[in-house]
């Protein structure tokens, strides 16, 4: 049975991909920052698979100890799901908090890192690490420039690492827009359901966590499957 570590897995698109993980009979370990919230979703994924169901904030190292621990001798599949937005609405960036900014570089940026030099001497040859990204990584949104270059920061360390370890595949992968808490933060008291559900991006994640790909980054929707 292949293991994966899902930070930020009690809903949304990390809750989305445990799902389908689950049905394909991968063990999984799973965090988030909400003890009922995860324990909720654990509860329902046991019905599945094993589940191990640990919380906490992925910037605390005991944290990430705890987690790798759980998962055990061997680590098939990181993905780095758990991110925080900042300020909501969102300050220009002359106005931006330092304090604030240096725990989104801390949870964004720092702890995939930190998690990845943990799993990666318990990931055999052919492992894969997924850090979640976003078009505000690339894309000058005004507004966005504590969440947005704390992405950027993401996909350039997701790239160094997958040249510095060529037996793995590491991606940076951009759901797109969806319809979740994170995104409903970052666009307070606007409607947006009519953005997907994360659901919609599991499929392209699947594909890549299945099928391959050159490490890289990717658009979750344009990922398509390869014909049997």
């Amino acid at each position: 049975m292949r293991t994966a570590l899902i930070t930020g897995a009690s809903r949304g698109l990390g809750l989305a991909l445990a799902r389908a993980l689950a049905t394909g009979g991968w063990r999984l370990v799973i965090d988030a920052r909400s003890r009922e919230d995860l324990y909720r979703a654990a509860e329902e994924l046991r019905e599945v698979t094993e589940v191990a169901a640990y919380p906490g904030d992925v910037a605390d190292g005991w944290h990430l100890d705890g987690l790798v621990d759980a998962a055990g001798e061997r680590i098939d599949l990181l993905v780095n799901n758990a991110s925080v937005l900042g300020p909501s609405p969102q300050p220009a960036l002359a106005d931006y908090p330092i304090a604030t900014l240096v725990q989104v570089y801390a949870v964004n940026v720092l702890a995939p890192l930190a998690l990845a030099q943990r799993v990666l001497p318990r990931m055999p040859d052919g492992g894969t690490i997924i850090n979640v990204t976003s078009d505000a990584a690339v894309e000058p949104y005004e507004g966005w420039g504590g969440y947005g270059s704390s992405k950027a920061a993401l996909e350039q360390l997701s790239a160094i690492l997958a040249a510095e370890n060529p037996r793995l595949s590491v991606y940076t992968v951009d759901p797109g827009d969806m319809r979740t808490r994170l995104h409903q933060e970052a666009f307070p008291g606007e409607d947006i359901s009519d953005r997907p559900p994360p659901e919609d991006s599991v499929p392209g994640l699947l594909t890549l966590i299945e099928q391959g790909r050159p490490s890289g980054r990717y658009s979750a929707r344009d990922v398509e499957p390869v014909a049997a």
